[in-house]
């Protein structure tokens, strides 16, 4: 627990305890809603980055296949002299081994994305910081006697109550 506000050797009325212990909680609860945003944030952008790959790989497989077929199949018929048919049924297998590099891309990420339980992971901390709140009990503390009193032994009681002062 935090130390006393007042000088050393004074204790915080139950009050202060209770508003300390209140203010703790306010603030645990905000940093495991912090947690949830940024795990959110992270599984977004994953998921964002496979969705990215795959409109790229659809972008490339239909936007460049007339275009870099048409010039690759002439291009392999130049060099090679093969059939003509043939080198672009070359330039069409060059083009779909493309899109799939990037569509596996877009897989990977997507998995990641999938895999990433952050908000689950921060979900069960919270829920874990509840139950421990829930069965949490004080600690008993010795109570000091006063200038001259007897001390009391383990499972007596004192039958005067102290008050605070504050």
């Amino acid at each position: 627990m935090s130390a006393p506000d007042g000088p050393v050797g004074t204790e915080r009325s139950l009050g202060q305890l209770v508003s300390a212990a209140s203010k703790e909680l306010s603030e645990l609860v905000h940093d495991e809603i912090a947690l949830v945003k940024a795990q959110l944030t992270q599984d977004v952008k994953r998921g964002a980055i496979g969705s990215g790959a795959f409109v790229a790989a659809l972008a490339v497989l239909l936007f460049s296949l007339p275009m870099l077929s048409f010039a690759l199949a002439y291009g392999i018929h130049t060099w090679s002299d093969w059939n003509l048919a043939v080198c672009f049924l070359l330039s069409f297998a060059a083009n779909v081994l493309v899109a799939g590099l990037l569509a596996l891309i877009g897989v990977v990420f997507a998995k990641k994305a999938a895999r990433g339980k952050g908000p689950q992971k921060a979900a069960a901390a919270a829920k874990e910081t509840a139950a421990v709140l829930q069965h949490a009990k004080p600690h008993p503390r010795r109570l000091r006697p006063a200038a001259g009193a007897p001390e009391l032994e383990a499972g007596e009681r004192a039958d005067a109550v102290a008050r605070s002062t504050s």
